[in-house]
């Protein structure tokens, strides 16, 4: 899977999947936030077409989280924290809303997904920075109401390369779901934002001439390979750490890494 690959590019995705579990663990956040701006400039290093550089990325991106999606569920369910009857009810909006993101994100140039990434890069960073949280003041809506919400959130979080954390835990908490409840739903519904996404890229991406070798569609397998060998056990060190380490003083510094990231990619 890795003849042909520079080794340090494949000691850099083992790298990026060390970095991603430990962000993951440490903070909360998805590794998709910090798995596609990373695979943007390591494919590039590679030489992949520009022009599907954000394809790759994003696509790839998701293809990790469907690893990671599954050994976290697995564990916030023998917790007993995910709100099963919750994800069944966003479940078809979120399907739904995940084909149309990857769809619409394979139409889109390469740098116009850049340009969203980076405008979502710096909002995220805002809220991790200073720790924006919404104010619970209302139930879970009404069935159709769910739908509507997973299909913007799966259509967004597919379109961006990400689990869906970032979206799916604030709309939770501002329907008065426990912030315990709402970190373990919203992996659970990573998996399906993640693997529809995925899928999707990789029929959308099929047949194209110019993608690499070791790419099915727009998945390119070795760095999802070498991603998920680290990021699933640094994972659990990131979370050691943080009962140890100030994680306030960590997550302002994280943001301003973001930040950072999503203005040059801005500009």
């Amino acid at each position: 899977m890795f003849a042909g690959i520079d080794i340090a590019i494949v000691l850099l995705y083992l790298l990026l999947g060390a970095f991603a579990g430990i962000l993951a663990g440490l903070l909360g956040v998805g590794g998709g936030i910090i798995i596609v701006p990373s695979l943007f400039y390591l494919f590039g290093r590679q030489g992949f077409p520009v022009d599907h550089l954000m394809h790759l990325s994003v696509a790839t991106s998701l293809a990790t989280i469907v690893f990671t999606a599954i050994s976290s569920t697995y564990a916030h369910h023998q917790n007993g924290a995910v709100l099963w009857s919750k994800v069944v009810s966003l479940a078809p909006g979120i399907l739904v809303g995940s084909v149309l993101g990857a769809v619409i994100a394979n139409h889109l140039p390469s740098d116009v997904l850049k340009t969203a990434f980076g405008l979502f890069l710096c909002l995220a960073a805002l809220q991790i920075g200073v720790e924006i949280k919404p104010s619970p003041h209302r139930n879970l809506p009404d069935q159709s109401g769910l739908i509507f919400t997973g299909s913007g959130i799966g259509g967004l979080s597919t379109l961006l390369g990400i689990g869906g954390g970032s979206l799916m835990v604030p709309f939770l908490l501002w329907c008065n779901i426990n912030i315990r409840n709402a970190v373990a739903t919203s992996s659970a519904c990573g998996l399906p934002i993640s693997f529809a996404g995925a899928l999707v890229m990789v029929w959308t991406g099929w047949g194209h001439q110019q993608l690499p070798t070791g790419a099915t569609g727009y998945v390119y397998w070795p760095a999802v390979i070498g991603i998920v060998v680290t990021s699933v056990v640094f994972a659990q060190l990131g979370a050691g750490i943080a009962h140890v380490l100030p994680v306030a003083v960590l997550r302002r510094v994280f943001a301003v890494f973001l930040a950072i990231i999503g203005i040059r990619m801005l500009v």
